[in-house]
């Protein structure tokens, strides 16, 4: 996470990570595993380059895992990671599916009970009401 403190015109990953703390398990866990294998790799028989991030965001319902570096093993557990997420709740990271039309997000039946497609200023005022 070298590029959290650049510039925006340098990269995306200024804004942080733009997900649900629903995907912290999945998140915590892809990178842990990759920086494991980076360092496996160079220990024992050939250079990996190190994985930097350079966005990690909520798009169509599911994680977007961006970065540079890393291998073939590393682009599978990103596959695997962003495929967990279409059926892991973004908001408290149970069980979901995604649901919605327009806007689309993976939650639980706990959290899907938001309408996403209609925009955030109506729901403010119907709490208001």
């Amino acid at each position: 996470m070298v590029n959290r403190n650049k510039d925006m015109k340098e990269t995306c990953m200024c804004w942080g990570f733009e997900c649900g703390n629903g995907w912290f398990t999945i998140l915590d866990q892809l990178m842990g595993n990759i920086q494991h294998h980076i360092d496996w790799k160079n220990r024992t028989e050939e250079v990996v380059p190190q994985v930097t991030l350079d966005q990690v965001k909520e798009k169509f319902g599911t994680l977007r895992f961006y970065y540079t570096g890393g291998d073939d093993y590393i682009r599978g557990m990103v596959t695997m990671a962003e495929a967990m997420s279409s059926v892991t709740c973004e908001t408290c990271g149970k069980p979901g599916t995604r649901t919605g039309g327009g806007w689309i997000k993976t939650v639980c039946k706990e959290h899907g009970d938001v309408d996403f497609d209609t925009p955030e200023e109506e729901y403010l005022e119907k709490d208001k009401e």
